[in-house]
C-alpha cells in the first residue's frame, strides 16, 4: 500500500505551533500532514509555513533543517501553492530590520518596525482584531468585507518593493500589509488559525486552489 500525500502540509520548523492550524484544517476537511524535511518538502502539494518569533531565529530554524532550497524549488520552480503565516509571511522578503539574516527573497521587499507617529501613537505590537481592505482580487482572501475581522499580532510589517504584490492592508497608525501575493506564493500577517469563521474561509480557499 503506497502512503497518500496529504493535501496539505504544515511546515514544522520549531517557531510555531502547528497544532491549532492543523485542527481547523482537519475540522474542514482536508488531510493534514506536519513536516519538516527537505523529502517532505519536495513531495507536498500544497505547504503552510507559520510562524511567531524573531525573523532572524525563523531563517536560522529552516537552514538548521535544510529546508530553504526544497521551499524555494517548490515555490520558484514547481510552482506550488504556498501560504506564509505572521512571520511565515514576512521570512518571504529579503531581510527585516530585525535581523541580519536574509529571507527566502521570494517577494522583494523588507520588514521594517511599526514606528508609532502623530499626537495619538498606535501601540506596538500591533495586536488584536483588524480589518483588512483587499485592494486587488484574490482567490485567497476573498472580497473586501468590513465583517471579516483578523488576529493581528506583529511588531513588524512587510514593505514590498512591488506594490503590485500587496493584496490586502491593514489600518495601524499606517496602512500596512495584511496580505501578499505572487503566483502561487501567498502571506498574511494575520493568524487565520485565530480568525475563528473569517479564518476557516482563508484557509478553505487556500485547500481549494
Amino acid at each position: 500500500m503506497t502512503n497518500k500525500i496529504a493535501d496539505i502540509s504544515i511546515v514544522d520548523y520549531g517557531v510555531s505551533n502547528v497544532g491549532s492550524i492543523q485542527n481547523m484544517l482537519r475540522k474542514i476537511g482536508f488531510s493534514v500532514e506536519v513536516i519538516s524535511s527537505p523529502e517532505k518538502i519536495l513531495s507536498s502539494k500544497k505547504i503552510i509555513l507559520p510562524g511567531v518569533g524573531s525573523f532572524d531565529n525563523g531563517m536560522s530554524a529552516l537552514e538548521g533543517l535544510g529546508l530553504v532550497e526544497a521551499i524555494k524549488v517548490k515555490l520558484l520552480s514547481e510552482k506550488t501553492p504556498f501560504l506564509g503565516i505572521c512571520l511565515g509571511m514576512q521570512l518571504l522578503s529579503n531581510g527585516s530590520e530585525e535581523g541580519i539574516k536574509a529571507g527566502l527573497g521570494i517577494i522583494p521587499g523588507k520588514c521594517v518596525k511599526i514606528r508609532p507617529a502623530g499626537l495619538n501613537p498606535v501601540k506596538v505590537p500591533h495586536m488584536g482584531w483588524n480589518v483588512p481592505v483587499v485592494i486587488q482580487d484574490n482567490v485567497v482572501l476573498g472580497v473586501s468585507d468590513k465583517s471579516s475581522r483578523f488576529y493581528f499580532t506583529h511588531s513588524y510589517h512587510f514593505v514590498c518593493e512591488n506594490q503590485d504584490n500587496v493584496i490586502a492592508i491593514v489600518d495601524h497608525g499606517a496602512n500596512l500589509t495584511a496580505m501578499v501575493q505572487q503566483k502561487n506564493v501567498f502571506g498574511v500577517q494575520f493568524h487565520p488559525e485565530k480568525s475563528h469563521r473569517f479564518g476557516i474561509s482563508i484557509l478553505t480557499n487556500f485547500g481549494r486552489l
